[in-house]
């Protein structure tokens, strides 16, 4: 490592951790290249022009590039319709316009992947009382706890929809701060086809934040009614500055239109303001960067299985998104993880980060993130709440060779720290 001062034994471990890497690397090319091959058609097929790149203004009215990018996401992402927009702040923005949209007062919503991520719970208004949640809105929502190997529970799922019913089942692909398995297309597809054998009528949602493009399959294509994500996640190729997208059913999409502005109005205003060419070429470059992430995880796996840490998924098994965790089983060892990868960035490489009370957690957090887009998950960051097992929920990578000296940056800080021995 030339420019570098990494441990000579950590190199050695590299090695290992490469090698063990590249028969998974084979497995992820192929799923990249066949979703790229998708996303190329989805162009072709909406005759992408340089007039669909230009700005808009004002109320947006007739934004033929916002427009046409709608067609071309719902087509990438195997759905009837879908709205990819700039204005959306977050994935939990996101996720909220299609709950409100999709959700009545005296509505009831099941979650049957456990407990939700952090930043939802303020939005659903339960453990706590936010003022304009959900629960405001007389939006019920109940939970089918996971079983406990993390897996879902389907005869729970049975017996909740035998006994109520719902409006909406809720299903989180990704773990959030859980160890629990991300959820894999084939998952999903056994959890619609459990729902849909009890009850034809509910909406089932996904949110698929981390896990587009990580299979040949879209979760629209086994049963979901609609999906949701981040583009400073996957979706958004690491080019995107903000924003996020909805897909699934043309019925249900002009709901949570609805909802994005107001009613009888809907998709028709808001301007791009210039961002529509960011989004074309994010969504263009999401299976390509998503495969990084991928091979990036693995590799952070491999190298912290010769470390002798827990990591979950193994570096082995099949992936439903782009995270990756490691059990680091101290505060110290956390800290010392996340500063090491920040070193490694890009942006902010002199920073320090340090825990906080970050904002919609109820622990203090701690994140590694030197990014060209703030706060962009899709691009190499770490974090994790300081609790209990002390894990890094690592993410990202736009570039797997330079991802690849972060993860080794993180390790090389731990053993300067005495957070790791070899």
């Amino acid at each position: 490592m030339e420019f570098f001062d990494i441990d000579k034994r950590l190199l050695e471990i590299d090695k290992k951790a490469l090698e063990k890497s590249q028969k998974v690397f084979g497995r992820i090319d192929q799923i990249t290249e066949y979703n790229q091959q998708k996303v190329l058609a989805a162009f072709i097929k909406n005759r992408v022009s340089e007039a669909h790149l230009g700005t808009a203004t004002g109320y947006g009215y007739g934004d033929i590039g916002r427009d046409n990018l709608d067609r071309v996401l719902a087509d990438a992402l195997s759905a009837e319709d879908a709205l990819i927009r700039h204005s959306f702040a977050s994935g939990t923005h996101t996720l909220t316009v299609a709950l409100f949209g999709l959700l009545r007062p005296n509505d009831k919503m099941l979650c049957v992947t456990g407990r939700p991520y952090d930043t939802l719970i303020g939005v659903l208004g339960i453990d706590k009382k936010s003022d304009g949640s959900l629960a405001d809105f007389g939006v019920v929502y109940d939970e089918v706890a996971l079983k406990n190997d993390g897996t879902v529970d389907l005869e729970g799922i049975k017996a909740r929809l035998k006994q109520d019913k719902y409006k909406m089942v809720y299903i989180q692909r990704s773990r959030g701060y859980s160890l629990r398995p991300s959820l894999k297309i084939a998952d999903i597809k056994e959890i619609c086809d459990t729902v849909r054998s009890i009850d034809s009528d509910c909406y089932i949602m996904v949110d698929n934040c981390y896990g587009e493009f990580t299979e040949k399959k879209e979760p629209t294509q086994v049963g979901a009614d609609i999906i949701a994500g981040s583009l400073i996640k996957n979706a958004g190729g690491g080019i995107a500055p903000s924003g996020g997208y909805i897909a699934g059913r043309a019925d249900l999409i002009e709901k949570c239109a609805y909802r994005m502005t107001c009613p009888g109005v809907g998709r028709e205003v808001g301007a791009s303001l210039g961002h529509n060419r960011e989004l074309y070429m994010g969504l263009f470059s999401a299976p390509h960067v998503t495969g990084e992430a991928m091979k990036t995880a693995v590799y952070t796996a491999a190298l912290f299985e010769e470390l002798g840490f827990k990591v979950t998924p193994t570096s082995g098994e099949e992936r439903g998104d782009i995270i990756q965790t490691v059990v680091l089983g101290s505060a110290d060892g956390l800290v010392a993880f996340c500063k090491g990868m920040q070193s490694g960035a890009p942006v902010d490489s002199f920073v320090s980060p340090e825990p906080w009370e970050m904002p919609g957690y109820d622990d203090p957090v701690i994140m590694a993130a030197g990014a060209f887009t703030n706060g962009a998950s899709v691009e190499l960051s770490a974090d994790g709440p300081l609790r209990e097992p002390f894990a890094a929920w690592m993410q990202g990578g736009i570039n797997f060779h330079s991802a690849k000296m972060g993860v080794l940056l993180a390790a090389n800080s731990m053993l300067k720290s005495g957070a790791l021995k070899i």
